[in-house]
């Protein structure tokens, strides 16, 4: 018999460690955090990188008409394609040297697992300097999600994601972020992505992105902010996608959540909080140190107040470690004490590793947290999570380059 709900807060207390790998730390002894991107070569400048204008500008220097632009923004936006061969409507003469010039390849597929059901294919990119970068593209009824890295590698230094043991490899441009949408879009195109009912209307675009792929979105916020204004850009100028089918999550960078409310994009938020109390999450998520919960959920709360659109708070469930029913509790009392209505829970059960410390929650013990948040007035939804068996899910991108 599983033990009932009222005794789960006997359960030990696990703490956070890391497992076969040492974790960065500084001179203090405190896990090492990485805010600013290491000095590398740039990629190269590529026409998801320009305004409207500078596009244009680009298309006369090569002493072209303006017209020109739009037409290679509606090959690259709206038919997913860089490959001259295909556009036809360009001059033949000029053909190559523009989209050389216009469209350099900023990834390269290294290798693609796919679900034994076809609905979720990781992708594995090498970028212009031989940094690896993973995505996944995933089919749910009604929609088709894309989970888009912002960063090679990781600066957080979390002890339960695999992405960051290596630290943090570079920034991504922002046209390398959307061309990962581009490649996706590109693969549906030609029916690469399975999963699809027969009686399934979803169109073969990419529909939500999630910036919960490699990388801290908002520690290379610029890049992130431009990417999302291509993405949200209507066609040919941009890839036309809803802002509201765009979540951009943080691990908690309160003055970027700030940025981020004031830039009048009506994305979703999302905050990894993973723990309600300080003494847990300042091991969990070392970035803690720097902005405490209540710090966070402040920021949180004052997201919704500007845009008006309600926060995810994404919280992975993991065993004996952060899934105790006071747990759910509090957490459920800090969200309350900032008012109803403006925050929704995503408990997402840890992917499970033989033998770690770093496994899901009982079914029973995940039950009852959600149960206690739910009873406390707090929406709150069972995440289910997709590509675990070709390590695809969220905390498992490594972009190892392994055969």
């Amino acid at each position: 018999m599983p033990p009932t709900p009222e005794a789960t807060d006997a359960r030990p207390q696990v703490r956070p460690a890391t497992e076969g790998w040492q974790q960065k730390v500084g001179e203090d002894g405190r896990p090492l955090l990485q805010f600013a991107s290491p000095r590398r070569g740039k990629p190269p400048v590529h026409w998801a990188d320009l305004s409207v204008e500078d596009r244009v500008a680009k298309v006369a220097a090569l002493a072209l008409p303006a017209f020109r632009a739009r037409q290679l923004s509606t090959h690259y936006f709206t038919h997913y394609t860089a490959d001259p061969a295909e556009m036809t409507d360009l001059p033949a003469a000029r053909r190559d040297e523009l989209v050389g010039a216009m469209l350099p390849p900023l990834l390269t597929e290294v290798r693609r697992l796919t679900t034994d059901n076809g609905d979720t294919i990781k992708f594995l990119w090498r970028l212009f300097d031989g940094a690896l970068v993973e995505s996944v593209l995933m089919r749910y009824p009604g929609r088709v999600t894309l989970c888009v890295s912002s960063q090679a590698g990781c600066g957080m230094n979390c002890p339960f994601c695999a992405t960051g043991q290596n630290g943090l490899t570079r920034n991504m441009s922002s046209a390398e972020i959307v061309d990962q949408v581009v490649a996706a879009n590109r693969a549906l195109a030609r029916g690469e992505l399975g999963g699809k009912d027969a009686d399934e209307t979803t169109p073969e675009r990419v529909s939500n992105i999630v910036f919960m792929g490699m990388g801290e979105p908002l520690a290379n916020y610029r890049r992130v902010v431009d990417a999302v204004r291509t993405m949200v850009t209507p066609q040919p100028d941009g890839l036309g996608m809803r802002a509201r089918g765009v979540t951009v999550s943080t691990v908690g960078l309160v003055p970027a959540i700030d940025k981020l409310a004031a830039e009048q994009l009506p994305v979703t938020f999302a905050l990894s909080l993973h723990a309600p109390d300080d003494e847990l999450r300042d091991e969990l998520i070392p970035v803690n140190s720097r902005w405490k919960v209540d710090d966070a959920l402040d920021a949180a709360r004052n997201y919704f107040e500007v845009t008006g659109r309600r926060v995810s708070i994404e919280y992975a469930l993991i065993k004996d470690m952060n899934d105790h029913a006071w747990r759910a509790d509090l957490l459920a009392e800090k969200l309350n004490a900032r008012g109803r209505g403006w925050v929704h829970v995503n408990p997402i059960p840890l992917n499970p590793t033989p033998g770690s410390i770093w496994t899901a929650s009982e079914p029973h013990v995940q039950d009852e947290f959600v149960r206690r948040l739910n009873a406390a007035g707090v929406p709150t939804t069972l995440r289910d999570t997709r590509g675990k068996e070709i390590d695809g899910a969220c905390g498992q991108l490594a972009a190892a380059d392994e055969d």
